[in-house]
C-alpha cells in the first residue's frame, strides 16, 4: 500500500518560545528542521498584548492582530517589530506597534511555511489575485483588492481550501471572516470574535470553495471595493494537518479526535455557541495534559487551565474536561491541528517503530 505524508512536519511548520530583550534578537528553529517561515504569529504569553501576524507576502513591516478589526499596520522604522524573515527563523527588533520582544517578557511563535517570499499571479478567478502557495503543505497566502461585487479569487492552493480566513488590510472596523469545511457556504465564523457560526449569504457568495477559487459576495469583510485583503488557507494534507469537526461529550473522560498523527498545535471553536477561541501547542505544554491556553480573539496573557485541557496522543487529541469551550455534551466544535509527527510515515510504517 502506498502512502503520501510528510514524514517531517516541522520543515513546514514550528513553534517557537523566546524571552525578549527589546534588542534585536534571532528567533531560530526549534523543531528537526531548519524553517524559513512566511507567516509568524506571535503573542507575547506573560501578559496581556495585541497579537501580531505577519507574512512575506505583504512584507515584514505589516502586521494584523487576530484579536482586531483595526487595519494592518505599517511599521516604518527598519529596527523594530518583525526586521526579517531568515532561512533558519525570524529576527524582531525593538518593540514599537506591536510587542514582539519586549525585555523579561516571554513569547510564543507559530510558523509555517510557504513558497520563500516568492509570490505568482492568479488569473482563475474574476478578481487577479497574488498567490504564495506551498502545495505540499497545504498552505496559501493570498491578496487581493475587491470590488463590491459577486467575484471569485483563485486561491492556487493545488486543491480545495478547508480552512479561509481574511482580512481587510487598508480598512478598520472589519473582521476575520473564517470558513472551514464544517461549514456550508452561507455560514461564517470571525477568528476575532466569541460569537456562534452566523448565516452569511454575502461573505462567501452561499458558495463553498473549489480547486481554483474562493467565491465572494459583496460583504464589506471579504469584498469591499477597493478595500485590499489577505486571505490565510490551508487544505488536509496527511501526516501534516487536519482541519475539521468534532462532537463534545460534556464527560471529562472527553471525546477523542482523531487526526492521523500527535499533534503539535490545535486551535479550536465551538460553533453552536458563543465562546472563545482556544489555541494549546506542545511547545508550551510539552506534557499531557496540555494546559497553556491562549484565545486568539483577545489580547489576555496566556493561562493554565486544567478546564480547557486536551491529551496529545499518537493519532489525535483527547478532550481532558467537560467546559463547554471544548467538550459540551452534544455541542459542536471546528478545529485545525498541525502535525508534531504523523502516525504513519510515507513508507507505511508506524512511526512509533522507527
Amino acid at each position: 500500500m502506498a502512502y503520501t505524508t510528510i514524514d517531517d512536519p516541522s520543515e513546514y511548520f514550528q513553534t517557537a518560545i523566546y524571552s525578549g530583550n527589546s534588542s534585536t534578537l534571532a528567533v531560530t528553529s526549534q523543531g528537526n528542521a531548519t524553517i524559513a517561515p512566511d507567516w509568524v504569529w506571535v503573542k507575547r504569553r506573560n501578559s496581556s498584548s495585541l497579537y501580531a501576524l505577519v507574512d512575506s507576502s505583504r512584507g515584514r513591516a505589516k502586521s494584523l492582530g487576530s484579536e482586531s478589526t483595526d487595519a494592518e499596520y505599517n511599521t516604518s522604522a527598519t529596527d523594530k517589530d518583525l526586521i526579517s524573515f531568515d532561512t533558519n527563523g525570524f529576527t524582531v527588533g525593538q518593540p514599537n506597534q506591536r510587542n514582539m520582544n519586549g525585555n523579561g517578557d516571554t513569547f510564543v511563535a507559530w510558523q509555517w511555511k510557504a513558497n520563500g517570499g516568492t509570490t505568482a499571479s492568479n488569473t482563475d478567478g474574476t478578481i487577479t489575485s497574488t498567490v504564495q502557495a506551498n502545495t505540499d503543505a497545504g498552505f496559501n497566502i493570498v491578496t487581493y483588492t475587491g470590488t463590491g461585487s459577486n467575484a471569485t479569487v483563485g486561491h492556487g492552493l493545488g486543491g480545495t481550501p478547508d480552512f479561509i480566513t481574511t482580512k481587510s488590510r487598508n480598512v478598520d472596523a472589519r473582521g476575520w471572516t473564517t470558513w472551514t469545511n464544517a461549514l456550508a457556504g452561507n455560514q461564517a465564523l470571525d477568528l476575532n470574535g466569541t460569537d456562534a457560526t452566523y448565516t452569511s449569504t454575502t461573505s462567501w457568495n452561499s458558495t463553498v470553495p473549489n480547486s481554483s477559487v474562493i467565491s465572494l459576495g459583496t460583504r464589506l469583510g471579504t469584498n469591499e471595493n477597493n478595500t485590499t485583503y489577505v486571505a490565510y488557507c490551508f487544505k488536509n494534507i496527511q501526516g501534516y494537518s487536519k482541519i475539521g469537526k468534532y462532537i463534545g461529550n460534556g464527560n471529562a473522560n472527553g471525546t477523542f479526535v482523531h487526526t492521523g498523527f500527535k499533534p503539535a498545535w490545535v486551535m479550536l471553536k465551538r460553533t453552536d455557541g458563543a465562546d472563545d477561541w482556544g489555541i494549546h501547542d506542545a511547545k508550551r505544554s510539552p506534557f499531557n495534559t496540555t494546559i497553556a491556553h491562549l484565545s486568539p480573539n483577545k489580547q489576555d496573557a496566556e493561562g493554565d487551565y486544567t478546564s480547557t485541557s486536551f491529551d496529545f496522543l499518537s493519532n489525535g487529541f483527547k478532550c481532558r474536561s467537560s467546559n463547554a469551550f471544548l467538550n459540551g455534551s452534544g455541542s459542536s466544535y471546528i478545529y485545525i491541528a498541525f502535525a508534531e509527527h504523523p502516525f504513519v510515515s510515507s513508507e507505511g510504517v508506524p512511526t512509533t517503530a522507527r
